[in-house]
């Protein structure tokens, strides 16, 4: 293990059952600086209202452990969800960030939404932007900053100790792994993002930003190397790049859009910011007609 990485940080891991996600609070133990991964703002997509059940989940675990938010990381822009980061940096505080390469993904997106040359596509609307390989302190903890596209170009994992917490390039192995299809997806990139994963000691623990459990199992929020090298159902060793893509590529193509995906993507490049309120006080999101 580096030198100065703690071997086994805790992990608080919160499921929200509508979108299938995983959100975690990461940290050394109560009282300590901590990170809240991946976020949830609760959307009704028929009445177009946002809530904060799920985000108010988050605060109650930091309050109770009496912990101190030093980062809102997101893994990537979320398709699935919308980002409840700026609603949790409001009220927490911590900084937001994530990798440096959504401003391609920002790029792509401003134009599908015809956003203006008053929508910046620099990433400022973060606190701070990954590079791959960076180095970050969460208190006594510390983190390096993984760059696995794929998934789509601005994807990072989170290395802290023994824990990896992986966004989309991984699923629980009777799952398998994320779509490729998004604008910048790349099945073949996917798979080395992957494997650059599996390369990690067979013990550490990967936490998965999603779970769409099979057979009523219930939700996993956590896998390890050894688990996925034996067992993915699409990425386990043995199975070759071009067997990946293919497989990847042919299952992408019958796959539904997800159903938040145009509301959660102008807020999530946003940094989980709402649209600015019109003159009459409203905020609107856009519905692109044969955009996507």
């Amino acid at each position: 293990m580096d030198a100065g990485i703690a071997a086994e940080p805790q992990v608080e891991s919160l499921f929200d059952p509508v979108s299938c996600t995983f959100t975690h609070v990461v940290h050394a133990g109560a009282g300590s600086a901590c990170a809240i991964v991946d976020p949830v703002l609760d959307f009704d997509p028929k009445s177009g209202r946002v809530s904060h059940a799920s985000a108010r989940r988050v605060v109650e675990v930091v309050e109770r452990l009496s912990l101190r938010v030093a980062w809102i990381l997101e893994t990537h822009a979320h398709a699935d969800h919308l980002s409840a980061a700026s609603w949790l940096r409001d009220r927490l505080g911590g900084r937001i960030a994530m990798g440096a390469s959504i401003c391609a993904v920002q790029q792509v997106f401003a134009k599908v939404f015809n956003l203006g040359p008053a929508f910046p596509t620099d990433g400022s609307q973060f606190d701070h932007l990954f590079e791959p390989g960076e180095t970050f302190r969460i208190g006594d903890l510390q983190a390096v900053v993984m760059h696995v596209p794929g998934h789509t170009p601005a994807d990072c994992a989170y290395r802290i100790g023994d824990a990896v917490f992986v966004g989309d390039t991984l699923f629980p192995p009777d799952v398998g792994t994320a779509r490729c299809d998004f604008p910048g997806g790349d099945a073949a990139m996917l798979y080395r993002s992957i494997r650059a994963l599996l390369d990690l000691p067979a013990r550490t623990r990967l936490f998965m930003c999603h779970d769409y459990p099979p057979g009523g199992r219930a939700p996993c929020p956590v896998s390890t190397v050894e688990a996925q090298r034996e067992g993915n159902i699409h990425v386990r060793d043995g199975v070759a790049e071009p067997a990946f893509v293919a497989m990847r590529e042919q299952r992408d193509a019958t796959l539904a859009m997800p159903v938040l995906i145009l509301p959660s993507i102008q807020v999530n490049i946003r940094a989980g910011a709402l649209p600015a309120a019109e003159d009459n006080g409203v905020r609107y999101l856009k519905l692109p007609i044969d955009a996507l």
